[in-house]
């Protein structure tokens, strides 16, 4: 594939646009019946591989964690993936997006991810209902500079 390919996918596909690579160990973390289906498949399409769910008993090189605004303490969630991760690894927190039924507001988000040590590198939508923000452990944000 091209340079010019490898961008135009970059910009089509959520997967690639939040930087999953092919072979990384992704855990999901807060699968419902209400997630993203298409993303799901965005991912494992990158990867080239399945993901692995809560009861993955090793280390993953990034967690996929769906919150939503009843799912409980945002802080003890984001510390808990923190502890499913490689040093340097990446946690996608998909929230629903505004208006939609259990929305996170942005600034409990930052304020969750400021308490559990973690960076806030990236915002995205990644569909219709579902918005993401890409957070990693300090050390990966320094390694990015």
């Amino acid at each position: 594939m091209s340079a010019t390919a490898d961008h135009a996918e970059e910009r089509t596909n959520p997967a690639a646009r939040l930087g999953f690579q092919p072979g990384q160990v992704v855990q999901e973390i807060g699968y419902d019946d209400d997630v993203d289906q298409e993303l799901r498949e965005a991912i494992e399409g990158v990867i080239e591989s399945d993901l692995v769910d809560e009861d993955y008993d090793d280390v993953a090189d990034a967690v996929v964690l769906w919150f939503r605004d009843d799912d409980g303490d945002l802080t003890d969630a984001l510390v808990d993936a923190t502890t499913y991760i490689e040093e340097g690894g990446a946690i996608l927190l998909l929230t629903p997006k505004t208006g939609r039924s259990g929305y996170v507001e942005p600034s409990d988000i930052s304020e969750a991810a400021t308490t559990a040590g973690l960076t806030a590198a990236k915002s995205v939508s990644v569909g219709k209902d579902w918005s993401g923000s890409r957070l990693a452990t300090p050390k990966a944000a320094k390694s990015k500079r």
